[in-house]
């Protein structure tokens, strides 16, 4: 049997991203019904796992990839400063939601100092370079930089435990780092919608989609957990926030503004360690350089990683590949995605990215020792024993057209809207969950933009560094730093 369901806004996926909308429409129009779609028997079961990610308040503090060296010997702080303005609007939502009750519980991020850690004489220097040019910012100000392997000790003794003392290292360090669990601040979040009356659906699976002729859409819904009870829904507004599983949803709704977007998938290991006579010893997530070739996502990092309020030390990741789009999806969904308007670019940017292929097929090659070795250059004296290999999640790096090269590999997030404002679509990976709340502001002011003034109001309650540039305003930013800290019990 099919029953009809009808809802002003569906979500498709229970991660971090739709249960951000969600809330967010829910405090901008409360009389909307809300229903979301989740094929899983939980929300945040996929890159929003604690286990799946790596859990950083992506702000920029250790993160190098957003700050590189150009061609001209400097180091442009804009693309730090943007990801860390982002940074702080999540941060203020989230701070808002505490103080009006909508979180129950601020333990869902915790103080984790932010390092950057680095080898050899050339990579020290541009180290201090990136020193030099973020530490002036007002977003940056706190952060220090060392070559000292006993002050670096001091900030993370595991890094420099057994390590040879005339090795030429160098530390960017941020004491007011933090460390996010999205699958718990996922959950409270649907909690939340839950309680304001909207529909959370698991073992949803949304198979297809399209566009009536009134601008609403008919979904076509799989229950997992009953066949005989599928659902047909329309909905006036969609959003695909399934991860992995969005393009695949972007591509069956036909809008043009989908055409040409491929996506590549990366699996990933981490080597965890939830021994805790080791994991007491390490209190930051230190962030290292990717190799030559490998996407920003693989950046090595040892992080310290509280899940359920539990202390772990994770490191990783390392690549791997599999033709999935979702850790629990299909080996067909690679396969599946090839378009005869996506061809091409997916080619084009495949060939401009053979660093790429290469080190995946390098990653796939490593012996276990050879991955154990890499942490060792991190964490000199590790015990082979106390760490077991997990799997995280998939990650589907974005391929789309380029006028230019033809095809581009596009890392970071990409949001995809119709222009009649009906429908949208989030591909990509990180920063990803740490910005949410910026994303969907976007998503607003693009999809709604003819109740963007009448909402203003509310927005700026939920945000109140709505339309600032907290770097250029130190005194606005001293003081909303310092209040969400507060409320977060976090540093600042």
């Amino acid at each position: 049997m099919t029953t009809t369901h009808t809802t002003d806004v569906a979500l498709i996926g229970g991660g971090i991203m739709s249960a951000t909308l969600g809330v967010l429409l829910k405090e901008l129009e409360p009389t909307w019904d809300i229903t979301m779609f989740e094929r899983l028997d939980r929300v945040g079961a996929e890159s929003s796992n604690p286990w799946n990610n790596a859990g950083t308040g992506h702000s920029a503090l250790c993160e190098l990839n957003y700050s590189p060296m150009g061609k001209d010997g400097r180091v442009d702080p804009a693309k730090a400063l943007n990801i860390n303005e982002q940074f702080q609007i999540s941060r203020q939502f989230w701070t808002t939601l505490v103080e009006e009750g909508k979180i129950a519980d601020p333990g869902f991020i915790n103080p984790v100092p932010h390092m950057s850690l680095v080898f050899g004489e050339e990579h020290s220097r541009y180290l201090k370079k990136r020193y030099e040019a973020l530490a002036p910012q007002k977003l940056f100000e706190k952060m220090e930089f060392s070559t000292d392997q006993a002050e670096i000790a001091e900030w993370a003794p595991l890094t420099m435990k057994g390590r040879d003392a005339s090795e030429a290292v160098a530390a960017n360090y941020s004491p007011e780092g933090t460390d996010v669990d999205f699958a718990n601040l996922t959950q409270q979040f649907t909690d939340h919608l839950e309680a304001k009356g909207a529909s959370v659906r698991f073992g949803h699976d949304v198979k297809d989609l399209r566009q009536e002729s009134d601008g609403s859409w008919t979904l076509q819904v799989a229950n997992r957990l009953n066949p005989d009870d599928d659902l047909v829904v329309r909905a006036k507004f969609v959003f695909l926030g399934a991860g992995g599983g969005a393009l695949h949803l972007l591509q069956k709704s036909g809008i043009p503004e989908g055409k040409g977007f491929g996506g590549f998938p990366v699996s990933g290991l981490f080597l965890r360690n939830s021994h805790q006579a080791t994991a007491s010893q390490h209190d930051a997530k230190v962030y290292g350089q990717a190799s030559a070739g490998a996407p920003p996502m693989s950046v090595p990092h040892l992080d310290t990683r509280f899940v359920n309020g539990e202390r772990s030390l994770m490191f990783g990741p390392y690549a791997g590949f599999k033709t999935n789009f979702l850790k629990h999806g299909s080996l067909l969904d690679l396969p599946k995605s090839i378009r005869p308007d996506n061809i091409y670019p997916m080619t084009r940017a495949g060939l401009d990215n053979l660093g790429l292929v290469k080190y995946l097929v390098t990653e796939l090659a490593k012996s276990q020792k050879s991955k154990f070795d890499a942490l060792r250059e991190y964490y000199p004296d590790a015990t082979e024993g106390e760490w077991e290999m997990i799997t995280a999640g998939q990650r589907v790096q974005v391929m789309r057209r380029d006028a230019k090269r033809g095809g581009v590999l596009q890392f970071g997030t990409e949001l995809i809207t119709k222009g009649d404002g009906s429908i949208a679509a989030l591909l990509g990976a990180s920063p990803g969950a740490s910005t949410a709340v910026p994303i969907m502001l976007n998503l607003v002011k693009q999809c709604f933009p003819d109740r963007v003034e009448a909402w203003s109001p509310r927005i700026r309650e939920l945000v109140p560094g709505y339309g600032h540039k907290l770097n250029d305003e130190p005194e606005l930013a001293e003081e909303l730093m310092n209040h969400t800290a507060r409320v977060l019990n976090i540093r600042n």
